[in-house]
């Protein structure tokens, strides 16, 4: 079986070293170079296609009827002519401008780059979704360049895996790209787990879904696996609706859903400027909402956004010059009016929102007192690739049941994430799991959470409790490193390495497998068997006279408490006596250190 994430490191090493070698900025390559991972992941939904299309066809005079673009369009999938299939352009010949080859228009195609350029305008020719979309500029490659990028992206690898794991390289390298330019032109991605978390908890099943800020399109993607995984098709139960103002972002967004085989009607430019305009006319209409928005943004005009209307609790606090000073809460307001009677919104938000004073607080007063809003979740720093800054996911739902309406639930998990690296938290899919478990359980889904606790029994396997479990796998991990070491000394020199590769992949495999059984003790030490509880430091269903009291804060943290301290038995006065010690005893070395340092300076003569 393929190792995915080592195939799409290898991807990126690759291609980010040749592009390096071509002088180009991140802003100048990524399009062309997504547009090409785009060109691969078509090519293979063609074939794969096409190889389901040819199975029982229909022929006539021993000839067998030929598959045509409205077969594909059945399926969900692009119809590429010859000329913009990816195994042409591969296979072309170093010598481009000798085949002499031509466009529609008649003109000689004299380099790779153009020849690639003209597979982008007959892809764009088979969907009206791509017209005016695909990168074109493949002429700021050298032939040499770009003729080993499409090597690149023809791995060998993925030829015996499905056509679907190119739509995860496709979100690989978009994520990679956002590290390097999520601060140009405004460009901002949100985390996939962040935004797993909010598909997980509004569950978009069937209906509208609006995303105003939508970026590159990540809500409705992972709203449409999500809906894939509950064994409907995206395609017939969901519309997806986007509005995004800078149009860089609008392409990817195109390409994003075209890959993944969704369609969506997307406004783009100044009329999708979401504080001034409601583009699809969707007040009032929206089964969904999700959106990551822009945080503090000021010099909002106020005049023209109270006209545009969608603000059913009033304005925020507006300056002298007619501006708002944060649109944080024209934000907040715009995804509750895009809810129809029984919606659901889930939207990122600047952690400083929870409790912001002024009209800020008028305005939560009159939505927490509507009886929807359903949940909050602190979220801890790191968790966006190029900003620090902590922040909360708020839950709408108007279709509350009566005996939560007076209810919000509180979840704090800052310090619940794994480390990526330095810079950069996420949560694993296991404690998207868990987290998602509690609010099951607040809801009552007492169902869901039993079928968690099933998972968790298949993915550790052995027997006994989960802490059982747990221990076991854990000696079963030391074990194996002690085995691995003795065999590494114990082999030949040639035989070293391998054997240690050997040993790191069964290694690896236990790690994996003891990270399964700690995320399934957290959850039952706290939970059981399924009973939703008050968890201090990590969750509180509080209703809204307690809200009340706390000058109506939506702040995780000023409910859900500090979890108790684990005494570790160790005696503080007695251990700080110790360290003073041996701050006392370093100290004295270091001070016989520098006399020694000073006299072999003097007796140098310096």
């Amino acid at each position: 079986m393929i190792n995915i994430r080592k195939l799409e490191n290898e991807l990126w090493e690759s291609a980010d070293l040749l592009r390096s070698g071509s002088n180009l900025t991140a802003n100048e390559y990524c399009m062309p170079v997504m547009g090409l991972i785009f060109l691969r992941y078509a090519y293979s939904r063609f074939r794969l296609v096409e190889t389901e299309l040819m199975k029982n066809r229909p022929s006539r005079n021993g000839r067998v009827k030929p598959v045509e673009a409205a077969d594909f369009i059945s399926k969900s999938a692009l119809y590429l002519p010859k000329e913009a299939q990816y195994e042409y352009l591969l296979n072309l010949p170093e010598n481009v401008a000798a085949l002499e080859l031509k466009n529609s228009s008649g003109q000689t195609l004299n380099s790779l780059g153009e020849v690639v350029n003209y597979a982008m305008e007959l892809i764009e020719g088979q969907s009206d979704q791509l017209r005016g979309v695909l990168p074109k500029e493949y002429t700021i490659f050298s032939d040499e360049i770009l003729k080993e990028l499409l090597r690149i992206f023809n791995n060998s690898a993925l030829n015996d895996v499905g056509g679907d794991v190119f739509g995860r390289i496709y979100e690989y390298f978009l994520n990679k790209f956002a590290k390097n330019i999520a601060s140009d032109d405004g460009v901002f991605f949100t985390p996939k787990s962040l935004v797993k978390m909010i598909v997980n908890i509004i569950e978009p099943k069937k209906g509208v879904l609006l995303d105003p800020a939508c970026g590159s399109g990540g809500m409705f993607i992972q709203s449409g696996d999500f809906v894939t995984a509950a064994g409907e098709k995206p395609t017939h139960a969901m519309t997806f609706y986007g509005q995004e103002k800078i149009e860089y972002n609008a392409k990817l967004c195109l390409m994003n859903m075209s890959v993944h085989g969704l369609s969506v009607t997307l406004k783009s430019g100044d009329e999708a400027n979401t504080y001034y305009n409601d583009s699809h006319n969707l007040c009032g209409r929206c089964d969904y909402v999700m959106a990551n928005p822009p945080f503090n943004v000021d010099k909002v005009k106020s005049e023209s956004a109270a006209s545009a209307g969608r603000l059913p609790f009033g304005l925020p606090a507006v300056n002298k010059s007619k501006e708002f000073g944060n649109a944080n809460y024209l934000w907040i307001s715009y995804f509750y009016s895009y809810l129809n009677e029984h919606g659901r919104a889930g939207f990122v938000m600047a952690s400083s929102a929870t409790d912001s004073q002024s009209k800020d607080r008028d305005i939560r007063q009159k939505l927490i007192q509507t009886g929807h809003v359903d949940v909050m979740v602190s979220v801890g720093n790191n968790f966006f690739y190029t900003k620090s800054l902590p922040c909360t996911l708020w839950f709408f739902d108007k279709g509350k049941p009566e005996e939560l309406r007076d209810k919000v639930l509180f979840l704090d998990a800052r310090n619940y994430y794994t480390v990526v690296d330095r810079t950069l938290n996420e949560w694993s899919e296991w404690q998207l799991k868990n987290l998602n478990a509690i609010v099951w359980l607040y809801r009552g889904e007492t169902d869901k959470y039993t079928k968690l606790l099933d998972e968790y029994c298949c993915a550790i396997g052995g027997e006994g409790s989960f802490e059982q479990r747990r221990a076991a796998a854990e000696q079963e991990l030391s074990a194996l490193r002690e085995e691995a070491k003795a065999a590494v000394e114990a082999a030949d020199k040639r035989s070293k390495k391998k054997i240690q590769a050997e040993y790191d992949e069964h290694i690896s495999e236990k790690e994996a497998l003891l990270t399964v059984a700690k995320e399934a003790v957290w959850l039952y030490e706290k939970f059981g068997e399924g009973v939703y509880a008050d968890i201090p430091g990590l969750c509180r269903a509080a209703d809204i006279s307690e809200i009340e009291e706390k000058s109506w804060s939506l702040t995780p943290g000023a409910y859900v408490g500090v979890a108790p301290v684990e005494d570790d038995g160790v005696d503080f006065a007695q251990r700080m006596k110790e360290i003073h010690a041996e701050l006392l005893s370093l100290q004295q070395q270091s001070n016989e250190l520098m006399d020694t340092i000073s006299k072999n300076l003097e007796e140098m003569g310096l």
